[in-house]
């Protein structure tokens, strides 16, 4: 078969998949559409629900309840891009927290995760840990709007980013010859960030890094190839990490979400 034709086919198939999606997703409109008047936008535990001291923390999706040695994460439905809250849509919160916990299940023996218990589809209880303060931003693909994205640089003729030399001659959306490790800060406003940098500024250790970017290339891996079985493709993802009180790095926060 020539690969012209091995091409039309893989198109075809995802053409139909897209569409078996897309009348699966007609079926719950009504219900979608029935549901915006009870959107989660705000959380609250009432006092005593959890022993000692208890901190809230209001991200921009997730509400974060830390107390003692775990952590309650409640995914909300409120709608965040370009670091702003945009609106609220319905069923967001347990459709973002329910595909992380897929994932999770998926690679717990890939790489240890925080998970411990999921109550609620809303809610995930995690292990309590100490945040590397960086996101690790995985590329497989040259695309992107925003600030920080490799399109958006490299179309204002940047070559060196996040460490790594890019070539001239790359075209919107292209992919690229292997997956790249792009890390950003974890600040109000994400900064671009090189891995010698990470290092030097004292963000992370040198072991540190090592282990948490072989962790970040495997598990973006492992998403590309489950996500070609159905037809699909893990353009980009981020990883967060952290520390357990034994000093154990963990993958923490979420995965593989939309």
């Amino acid at each position: 078969m020539e690969e012209k034709d091995a091409k039309k086919i893989k198109l075809n198939e995802a053409s139909s998949l897209v569409k078996n999606y897309q009348d699966k997703t007609k079926a719950y409109l009504d219900k979608i559409d029935s549901a915006r008047q009870n959107c989660l936008t705000e959380t609250n535990v009432p006092d005593g629900t959890l022993s000692g001291t208890v901190t809230k923390y209001v991200g921009k999706v997730r509400d974060v309840y830390s107390c003692e040695d775990k952590q309650i994460l409640i995914a909300t439905d409120r709608q965040s891009a370009f670091d702003r809250n945009l609106a609220s849509v319905p069923f967001k919160g347990q459709v973002l927290s329910l595909t992380s916990q897929w994932w999770f299940e998926k690679t717990k023996d890939l790489v240890p995760n925080h998970v411990t218990a999921v109550p609620d589809p809303n809610i995930t209880v995690g292990v309590k840990a100490t945040v590397f303060a960086i996101e690790f931003v995985m590329r497989g693909y040259i695309t992107g709007s925003t600030s920080t994205s490799l399109w958006t640089n490299y179309n204002k003729g940047v070559r060196d980013y996040c460490g790594h030399t890019i070539p001239d001659g790359l075209v919107k959306n292209q992919k690229l010859e292997a997956n790249l490790l792009t890390p950003t800060t974890k600040d109000e406003h994400d900064e671009l960030i090189s891995a010698a940098e990470v290092v030097s500024s004292g963000r992370m250790t040198q072991e540190q890094w090592d282990t948490c970017a072989d962790y970040a290339q495997k598990l973006f891996a492992f998403g590309q190839e489950t996500a070609a079985e159905k037809g699909l493709i893990l353009v980009d993802t981020k990883y967060e990490f952290g520390q357990d009180k034994d000093g154990k790095i963990i993958l923490i926060d979420e995965i593989h979400t939309p």
